[in-house]
């Protein structure tokens, strides 16, 4: 039974999460049209075209909710890190609860009529199908209850009860379109991940026989070359190599085998990145986040040592969290990779990874100095397959690899912002919830 429960409770979380990230991009439009409808739409319905019923204090409370999301962008961490439950509860308010409300209170005329199904018509834009449901009916008991609370002979016309089937078809063609798209996502993801598997099978054997090659002619690559030293200075007839040449040979080999790993790691973290699932999520145990980043360095296929140096970190904090060793050193694989790329695209920059202990939680700070993100690109960044350049590695050019970290994060009950300055640099915050103990 608790599993069930808390199964349903992460499946009501991340459907939230994906419907913020979905409307993020509009939340600022969508919350100044709010702010502005609410008291204007009073003025309509009290003086121009009088109701039986208008209450301005809900109209100025609901305009009041949208205030603080025009500004989301400049909120603090701690407040982001609630923006997903913030806005579930503002759009509750709004399209189930009010204008259920206002309809009840109105008995049912033609304005709240057709104003409620404008409501339908924006829950089923905004919300997922899950979202519908919960919202639909949550919102609707809400209403009853504050219309019997505040009516003293509560009734509805059988007008206005002839109405209901007619959103209940409008809320189920909806719900089945939106589960038909999440169908469609899931069978992307499915295809993709397919597609992946193949190509990851079909690259790691000639990757194999590349590297074993290549370590196979390093290892003998010496004694060929005295051979060949020791016959060009008796006079025997050889093919004359170049000194230069002759010294590049090892270098070339120790290359061809880092790229085959580096190559082979791309591969991980691109799998690793479409196969995260629930049975992965649910097999948590304590971990240390020192170590995760450490086994991050270590792993990690820089392509030369100048680039390792790149990056600094002080071991000198350190936390535990619960989660999965593997999928945190993929988050850092994915960090890693993004910054590296911005770095190269910019000629510049360096990256520093901070530790710190705060009131609100446990945080992992990766901030590089590379070329940034534009202001109109950020918000969009942890959208699951969105690409903001068509040459960016950003997500593995996939527009997943962000969105991996957004799914990680959130799994451990914590969560990552971003902050960029275009040409200046780009900070992730990455805050866990303090281990119990």
């Amino acid at each position: 039974m608790d599993m069930s429960l808390k199964k349903l409770a992460d499946m009501a979380r991340t459907s939230i999460e994906r419907n913020t990230q979905y409307i993020e991009p509009r939340i600022m439009i969508i919350s100044i049209i709010a702010t502005i409808s609410f008291p204007l739409y009073y003025f309509i319905w009290h003086y121009i075209f009088p109701q039986p019923y208008e209450n301005l204090w809900l109209r100025l409370f609901g305009s009041a909710l949208f205030v603080p999301s025009i500004l989301v962008k400049y909120w603090p961490d701690w407040m982001k890190r609630h923006k997903s439950i913030y806005w579930y509860l503002a759009t509750l308010y709004t399209l189930p609860f009010f204008f259920f409300f206002m309809l009840l209170k109105n008995n049912g005329s033609a304005v709240w009529l057709s104003s409620t199904m404008v409501a339908i018509f924006l829950m089923l834009l905004w919300l997922d199908w899950v979202n519908i449901i919960i919202q639909s009916v949550l919102g609707t008991l809400l209403a009853w209850c504050a219309y019997g609370l505040t009516t003293d002979n509560p009734h509805v016309d059988l007008f206005a009860l002839e109405q209901i089937p007619i959103y209940l078809f409008a809320i189920v063609v909806g719900i089945a379109t939106n589960y038909s798209a999440e169908m469609l996502r899931q069978e992307r993801l499915r295809a993709m991940l397919a597609t992946a598997s193949n190509i990851a099978h079909e690259l790691r054997t000639p990757l194999l026989g590349i590297k074993s090659g290549a370590a196979g002619l390093r290892q003998y690559l010496p004694s060929l070359l005295e051979s060949y030293r020791l016959a060009e200075e008796h006079g025997l007839s050889v093919e004359p190599i170049r000194l230069v040449h002759r010294n590049s040979m090892q270098g070339v080999l120790e290359r061809i085998e880092g790229e085959a790993d580096h190559s082979n790691v791309i591969i991980d973290m691109l799998l690793m990145n479409i196969r995260i699932n629930d049975a992965m999520l649910n097999n948590f145990s304590v971990c240390t986040i020192g170590k995760c980043i450490e086994t991050a360095l270590q792993r990690y296929p820089f392509s030369t040592e100048k680039e390792k140096q790149l990056v600094t970190w002080n071991n000198k904090i350190d936390f535990h969290f619960r989660g999965i060793e593997l999928l945190m050193v993929h988050v850092i694989f994915n960090l890693m990779k993004n910054s590296l790329y911005h770095i190269s695209k910019a000629g510049k920059g360096k990256i520093t990874i901070q530790l710190n202990k705060t009131p609100l939680g446990n945080t992992l700070i990766f901030r590089d100095t590379g070329a940034g993100i534009p202001n109109e690109v950020r918000p969009h960044i942890f959208t699951r397959f969105y690409s903001w350049s068509s040459d960016s590695n950003n997500g593995l050019g996939t527009g997943i690899g962000l969105a991996f970290c957004n799914s990680v994060m959130s799994s451990l009950g914590g969560s990552i912002s971003c902050e960029s300055q275009l040409g200046e640099y780009t900070e992730f915050t990455l805050i866990f919830p303090f281990e119990k103990t």
